[in-house]
């Protein structure tokens, strides 16, 4: 049996209003602050995810003060008994966003031990981008002296014969329903299920590492059972803060930090769907930065700075490397910043309200060539495909203690 996936005890909130509870994932409308305005606005004094986890958008605003505030409201929701806790099993989830009818997950617990992000690693999970080793401590930090942890990763299975999730999705309605209700923000809806069986999921699981499944699907047999498609940052800080955690401990004791809680989907789910990543690069001379990346090769993509300039080169992921290259190198020499958005009017509206920024809008990557480009070639370049829009984004809602 692999060890990368177990069940846990889960922590609901025990809250009048989810709505104002589950919030996005704190890397999405990074250059929105309208979006964040609002939902403060909405929340209140309410308990609520927002404030148990930490907005990107705030970053650069008084990191210390916001960590050390994080870390106290948990001490309190979970002293005032905020969370009803779920004995050890599952939570199956079904989501309804505003672009797909329904898109199903398995909130479970996975085996830190059984993740790797490094190059040329080949661990039972994997990350899909390459993984900033920067971006790190900012978030340990936050989970160094956290007690609870509350995810927004989604992790990808490549189950063709949709055996799993879906089978507990065809039985739901002999689970306990532990919640339904409207998501904030436009989110859509969201309803979540328990699931107290453990052995004939994981079972089931084990079955996806079948020697000869393998060797047809991938040319070799990679032990390859689940990818990281969103939230590979939080998972690497998971990692690095279990990591430290295992120095201290005696050999065979056990830790809540061993796990991370994620959500597991499998990829042929017809609510999953991949979306590019837009670069979009502010702070900058417009037309220094137009004539120096037109000039460039070996890039496929649009460029946006009020007209759209399309651009012939090679294909992806290649285009998107070259592209990141670029900027990296004109932001050193000339100054300017970078951002991620998701959403081609998203980036065009910000483009339109900056004469000081330019966008850089590529192609979608196919998700069934997912599982196999990642085993045969290792991690796409970093930001280079988003799991549907910002809006469909997993929303901090289940808790696990972690120390």
């Amino acid at each position: 049996m692999n060890k990368a996936i177990t069940s846990t005890e889960i922590l609901i909130p025990n809250v009048k209003d989810l709505t104002t509870w589950a919030v996005v994932a704190c890397d999405q409308f990074t250059s929105e602050p309208e979006y964040w305005n609002a939902l403060e606005n909405m929340v209140g004094d309410k308990p609520s995810a927002l404030r148990v986890t930490y907005p990107e958008i705030y970053l650069k605003d008084q990191p210390e003060k916001r960590i050390a505030n994080i870390n106290s409201t948990m001490q309190q929701y979970l002293q005032n008994g905020l969370f009803t806790t779920l004995e050890k099993g599952f939570v199956l989830t079904i989501r309804k966003t505003p672009f797909v009818e329904k898109r199903i997950g398995l909130v479970a617990a996975v085996d830190l031990d059984e993740y790797d992000y490094a190059v040329g690693a080949r661990p039972l999970i994997r990350a899909t981008e390459g993984t900033l080793k920067e971006r790190i401590p900012p978030r340990l930090k936050i989970r160094k002296d956290a007690v609870m942890e509350f995810p927004h990763v989604m992790i990808l299975i490549d189950d063709e014969k949709r055996e799993i999730i879906e089978d507990l999705y065809n039985r739901r309605n002999t689970f306990k329903k532990i919640y339904s209700f409207t998501l904030n923000q436009g989110g859509g809806e969201l309803e979540g299920y328990f699931i107290p069986e453990s052995e004939p999921v994981l079972e089931k699981f084990n079955n996806l590492l079948n020697e000869k499944r393998l060797t047809e699907k991938y040319g070799f047999n990679d032990k390859f059972l689940m990818a990281v498609g969103d939230g590979n940052h939080s998972l690497a800080t998971a990692k690095a803060h279990w990591d430290n955690v295992k120095k201290d401990l005696k050999e065979g004791e056990n830790h809540p930090a061993k796990y991370a809680l994620a959500e597991i989907v499998n990829i042929y789910d017809e609510g999953i769907y991949f979306e590019p990543i837009y670069r979009f690069i502010n702070g900058i001379d417009r037309e220094k930065f137009k004539k120096a990346f037109l000039a460039e090769s070996g890039i496929t993509c649009v460029y946006y700075d009020g007209e759209e300039i399309v651009k012939n080169g090679a294909e992806l992921p290649e285009s998107i490397e070259k592209t990141d290259q670029f900027i990296k190198k004109f932001i050193d020499e000339f100054g300017g910043e970078v951002d991620y958005v998701h959403g081609k009017e998203n980036v065009e509206k910000l483009v339109k309200q900056d004469e000081n920024s330019v966008a850089i809008l590529f192609d979608k990557l196919e998700k069934g060539d997912l599982f196999r480009f990642v085993s045969n070639n290792g991690a796409l370049p970093r930001k280079t495909f988003s799991m549907g829009e910002g809006v469909e984004k997993r929303y901090y809602l289940e808790g696990r203690k972690i120390r």
